[in-house]
């Protein structure tokens, strides 16, 4: 589903992602997992259109995206989140959501003053939409609090939930266990593992070696901009590459 090719990117003159290359297949929770300043954010925002590359090439479902703008790529339904959440802090859960389709007719004066009943019946089926989204997440008890006043894990758990909310394909979870408590840990973990039965494939950076080793499959390891290797967790575990770059043993 997604090809990286040779990638590169460079700043001022220190290489962040050199000579990489990788595949995430479709279906797949992939782990990516390296030493802090392996490249694995960077690595995230090229394919997200952050950045754009240096060189190389990335491809998603047989299409080349290196260089298009973030809104080009999220329309390809190709989603992220970020290590540090990224809500719309004086809307509510629930609007936080409504407002992620694409193309909403309400979104434009026109819009608005000649189609008044189709803008109406988006915004019921958007809010429709979003009510079983939070159900799905169990997120509806708090569809009218102001996505400020959320917990780190439940903000978590809204960065997935906007991205469900345009139907992705594939989803770039950076770190989403980041700050957030066991028990809730444990809840997105099942909501992952929901969501891709569902047919969504997962690409994730993370840190927490117990979440990666019991949820990804298969697991690539980043060093220094590029892939050190890609096994199970098995594998990757009695790597003594792996346990070098982490350890430098």
């Amino acid at each position: 589903m997604l090809v990286i090719k040779n990638l590169e990117k460079d700043f001022g003159g220190i290489k962040a992602i050199h000579n990489c290359s990788l595949e995430v297949k479709k279906g797949t929770i992939t782990g990516l997992i390296g030493p802090n300043g392996a490249g694995k954010t960077t690595l995230f925002n090229l394919i997200s259109g952050i950045y754009a590359p240096d060189k190389g090439e990335i491809w998603f479902n047989g299409e080349r995206i290196d260089g298009l703008k973030p809104h080009r790529i999220f329309r390809k339904r190709l989603m992220r989140t970020f290590q540090i959440s990224r809500e719309l802090q004086k809307m509510t859960v629930l609007e936080n959501l409504m407002l992620i389709p694409y193309n909403q007719d309400g979104e434009g004066l026109s819009g608005v003053w000649f189609l008044p009943g189709k803008v109406k019946k988006q915004e019921k089926n958007n809010k429709k939409r979003a009510m079983e989204v939070l159900e799905f997440i169990e997120l509806i008890h708090l569809k009218d609090e102001y996505a400020e006043n959320l917990s780190t894990g439940q903000k978590k758990l809204l960065e997935i939930a906007r991205t469900m909310m345009a139907d992705p394909e594939m989803i770039l979870l950076d770190e989403p266990g980041a700050g957030v408590n066991r028990t809730l840990m444990n809840k997105l973990v099942e909501d992952i593992k929901k969501i891709n039965a569902n047919g969504t494939t997962f690409l994730l950076i993370e840190h927490d070696m117990d979440l990666v080793m019991n949820l990804c499959d298969p697991i690539i390891v980043m060093n220094e901009g590029s892939k050190l290797t890609e096994g199970t967790a098995k594998m990757i575990k009695s790597d003594p590459r792996v346990l070098d770059a982490y350890l430098g043993v």
